[in-house]
């Protein structure tokens, strides 16, 4: 079933595709001596994309379309989430099947896009207590009803929203998530979260409900927060204080924003991969937002980025080997061939699978399905569990960044398209970071971010002056995409000027006007 070949250094798939929707017509289409079931209605061809002078052809997330070896009797089953049961691999996946599937995010340039996700706390207005899942599923109806939002569900239970290639769900404590669609601009990107917010905002201050913008809940107690009626959420409570003391409080406390950025060949891949890991400590110091835990200061500047150094070291950190020189797309599957999984997705339930990898399962060796193997559908899963500071799919996401207001929500975008999308300015981060040692790198992020900030020492400065290097670099780069994007960095180009994080100015008004209390969060930080 292997459909990858290596060209060099780098893994491609040979193949035009044909793209199908789903539908109940099915008829069969030969791509160079592969057959694929395609959709007689509405199909439309689609060219491949080039990676390294080879081609790769992508793996489309529809939900049945699968590709069939011709005269072989077994299917790769195209990646989606897991809201339909998967097609079951009667031949066993290869490695390289998993290293072509991450391959075939390989765009041209002018096909790269931008995806920002954010979440937020929900709350009552007058009791400062967050949402129960009951006024979730109230508010989540309402907009579906209202803006026409396709219900997504678990068993009886709404669980999320889609429109298009937007999403809504639902974090383990209640979280309010959006997953935004691939965009062309910084434009396009902030009206889709003023355009979002509109909506949650027209049905919750109806319910007498506010959302804030913060890392970290700076109220309440574990004991406090309510659990969403979601199957892996579960699995992963159940399994969290086995291998950290924080990863309950990551998964029902914190919220984060992050941006979803492509690669045009593994080479690219891997440059952005190093840059955005780098300079991850800098962007959890700039959006530094989480100083509360409980009503108190807790004595970090970012307690959610904190939190993940003690949650589950098997799937976090800053991945010291992407900067060894073998490092490419099939290092990062052996990586995550190696991670220990939560679940398996199977007759639309969560089958637990905690404490067996991904190379178990290929082999069939998983005790919750035995003698199973895996398709691609569990392999987009399982990659949806890891968590490092940038993590690699058919994109990479920069996950470094505290939840804020939403100005922040375009600043975040705004800096990492701005270094990660402009050569020149990627480059420049490359020299500038390319003698930082292994050991500088994770003493920025476990040892000193989360607590100084912009204040930290580093070598013979502070990482204060280091951001400002790099917010230049942000900007130029922006503008040199001409799309008139560099305003949307105002928000941080403030932190850098003063090097004050938007903690510390949090901290200053509890400790003054504010009284020492943090009830006054909710109105500062309210959306």
């Amino acid at each position: 079933m292997a459909l990858v070949s290596k060209a060099g250094s780098s893994y491609c798939i040979r193949s035009d595709i044909t793209r199908g929707r789903t539908g109940q017509n099915v008829a069969f289409g030969v791509v160079n001596n592969v057959e694929a079931p395609i959709m007689k209605e509405k199909s439309i061809k689609i060219s491949s994309l080039s990676c390294k002078n080879a081609r790769v052809a992508q793996f489309f997330p529809l939900e049945t379309v699968g590709f069939r070896s011709k005269g072989r009797n077994s299917v790769i089953v195209a990646a989606s989430p897991p809201t339909e049961d998967a097609l079951i691999a009667i031949e066993p996946l290869t490695k390289q099947d998993l290293v072509g599937y991450l391959a075939s995010g390989c765009k041209s340039k002018e096909k790269w896009r931008i995806g920002t996700e954010h979440e937020k706390f929900g709350f009552e207005i007058k009791t400062l207590r967050p949402m129960k899942y009951e006024q979730i599923a109230e508010l989540l109806n309402g907009i579906s009803e209202r803006f026409d939002w396709e219900k997504v569900m678990e068993g009886d239970k709404i669980i999320g929203l889609k429109q298009g290639k937007q999403s809504i769900s639902l974090e383990p404590g209640g979280q309010f998530e959006l997953s935004g669609a691939p965009l062309e601009t910084l434009h396009q990107t902030c009206a889709e979260v003023n355009s979002h917010l509109y909506q949650v905002k027209a049905v919750a201050e109806e319910m007498g409900i506010g959302f804030l913008g913060i890392g970290f809940q700076p109220k309440l107690g574990l004991k406090d927060i309510p659990v969403m009626p979601k199957g892996r959420y579960e699995i992963m409570r159940n399994y969290m204080p086995k291998v950290g003391s924080l990863g309950l409080d990551m998964m029902f406390r914190t919220c984060t924003v992050q941006v979803n950025l492509d690669f045009s060949s593994e080479a690219d891949m891997i440059r952005k991969f190093r840059a955005g890991l780098a300079l991850q400590p800098i962007a959890t110091a700039l959006f530094a937002n989480s100083p509360f835990t409980e009503g108190k200061p807790n004595g970090y500047l970012s307690m959610r980025s904190q939190i993940w150094t003690d949650t589950d070291k098997d799937r976090t950190g800053m991945l010291p080997f992407v900067f060894d020189d073998s490092f490419g797309f099939e290092q990062y599957v052996d990586y995550a061939l190696d991670v220990p999984m939560y679940f398996v997705y199977r007759k639309k339930k969560y089958i637990d699978c905690t404490g067996m990898t991904f190379r178990d399962f290929m082999a069939g060796k998983l005790p919750c399905i035995p003698g199973e193997l895996p398709n691609l559908n569990d392999w987009e899963n399982h990659l949806t569990t890891i968590f490092p500071e940038v993590r690699l799919k058919r994109y990479l996401e920069m996950r470094g960044a505290d939840g804020g207001p939403w100005r922040r929500l375009c600043a975040l975008p705004a800096f990492w398209v701005g270094l990660l999308y402009d050569e020149v300015s990627l480059q420049s981060i490359l020299d500038m970071t390319a003698d930082w040692t292994s050991e500088e790198r994770e003493m920025l992020r476990n040892k000193q971010v989360p607590k100084t900030g912009l204040k930290t020492p580093f070598r013979d400065g502070l990482l204060w002056h280091i951001a400002e290097d790099v917010l230049k670099l942000a900007k130029d780069g922006l503008e040199r995409r001409g799309f008139k994007e560099s305003g949307f960095l105002n928000e941080v180009a403030e932190v850098v000027r003063t090097g004050v994080t938007p903690a510390e100015k949090l901290l200053e008004l509890y400790n003054g006007k504010w009284g020492q209390s943090v009830d006054p969060v909710f109105e500062e930080l309210l959306y």
